[in-house]
């Protein structure tokens, strides 16, 4: 109990010297106190962003109704820390009523803020990497683009998927060229004509592996807008 408020003193008395939230100087200090080994793996994790860095507090708090210090202080205060990540995304869909993809967000967010995982690592191992893009059509002709296999090779070739669950215009799951890795797609429409695809790819083998997917799926969400944006102007 002793060591507890000893260093809840030390990150108000950073809070204090650099204006920082009490979230973001916890982490800073948790960093310095606990080093890790520099192993090749920890060194290419370290490259991956953060969700942190990924998704910014302001378009957090216009998803999901608050920021990061906002839901971290919530999952703190429920107990997140010692609970798996099954639980907390369930929790903050059935309690807090954050759509399904948001809620695996803010999940891996607090998980990595908390160092229960490295960035682009799963919680308990494993690493994943992910995409996301805006294009200016309908959720619907998005979702297609997954779904409709000869679509979907028009800006994603030479890779043959084995669909696992389809459901329109949400979420597409499906086993990438035969496996073991597979992707989990979530839809979310910005408006009639306008919506927003992010892409998880998981069960990866190491950090190299997620950083160079996470080129590969920059490179084809661009061509995916591309080849959406061309075919709806010409209509």
């Amino acid at each position: 109990m002793t060591s507890q408020k000893s260093f809840k003193s030390r990150v108000r008395a950073r809070m204090a010297r650099t204006g920082e939230s009490y979230t973001t100087a916890r982490r800073h200090l948790l960093t310095r106190t606990t080093p890790a080994a520099p192993t090749t793996a920890t060194t290419d994790a370290a490259r991956s962003r953060s969700q942190l860095d990924r998704v910014s507090a302001a378009l957090l708090r216009e998803r999901t109704g608050d920021d990061w210090d906002a839901w971290f202080a919530r999952l703190d205060a429920w107990g997140a820390v010692e609970r798996t990540h099954t639980e907390i995304a369930h929790w903050l869909v059935t309690v807090h009523e954050v759509p399904g993809w948001w809620a695996q967000t803010i999940t891996v967010g607090y998980e990595q803020a908390r160092g229960l995982r490295a960035p682009g690592q799963r919680r308990g191992g494993g690493f994943e990497t992910s995409g996301s893009r805006t294009v200016a059509v309908p959720v619907a002709v998005l979702f297609d683009a997954f779904a409709d296999e000869t679509l979907r090779r028009r800006w994603l070739p030479e890779v043959d998927l084995r669909v696992r669950t389809a459901t329109a215009p949400k979420t597409f799951r499906a086993d990438w060229a035969g496996g073991p890795t597979r992707i989990a797609v979530g839809f979310t429409p910005l408006g009639e004509a306008k919506a927003r695809v992010a892409v998880l790819h998981e069960k990866l083998t190491d950090a190299e592996e997620a950083e160079r997917l996470k080129t590969y799926w920059r490179d084809r969400l661009a061509a995916l807008k591309q080849v959406l944006e061309s075919t709806e102007a010409v209509r």
